[in-house]
């Protein structure tokens, strides 16, 4: 009888001395969080992306806006004098409106289209830098694991601030 509660005893014992051992080396691993939504919005080279994509298509979207008013300005008047226009000068503002309408569209989704590669481009770009500071903050303080999404994270394993100082001083 001794030696089966010996028996059984035993595999318990090493289970509990085994997660002892690892409860030890987690605690002393070194554990860091990174707000990466916050990096992207606060980090230098992520404002300076954002000013270069906003100078760049500038005139593109307002050359958009100026469109859609004649648009506007163009269905009022349709809207209006329908009634009173005779039916040619009605046909020829209508193949007006429905050609510009195809061209605003045009230009509208060529726009989307080019903003969000260039946006994706220039994210890839700050993603990079914002990694490499990463890891030069996890070496210099020793980190053993980084992690970029929690459900929480304690304010004192925050790396973030360090993180976007660095991108800021262009390390």
């Amino acid at each position: 009888m001794e030696v089966l509660v010996k028996a059984r005893l035993l595999p318990v014992l090493l289970v509990a001395l085994i997660g002892f051992g690892a409860e030890s080396a987690l605690a002393q691993s070194k554990i860091g969080f990174v707000d990466s939504d916050r990096l992207m919005r606060e980090a230098a080279p992520a404002m300076r992306a954002q000013q270069r994509l906003e100078r760049e298509f500038e005139r593109r979207d307002q050359e958009l806006e100026r469109m859609a008013r004649e648009l506007s300005t163009m269905q009022d008047e349709l809207e209006r004098n329908a009634l009173t226009m005779a039916e040619a000068e009605r046909r020829t503002k209508e193949r007006a409106f429905n050609d510009l309408s195809r061209d605003f569209q045009r230009k509208q989704r060529e726009f989307r289209e080019d903003l969000n590669q260039r946006r994706n481009e220039e994210l890839a770009a700050v993603l990079d830098q914002a990694n490499a500071a990463i890891k030069q903050v996890a070496e210099r303080e020793q980190y053993d694991v980084i992690l970029q999404e929690a459900v929480f994270a304690s304010p004192r394993i925050d790396i973030t601030d360090k993180v976007i100082q660095m991108l800021a001083n262009g390390r």
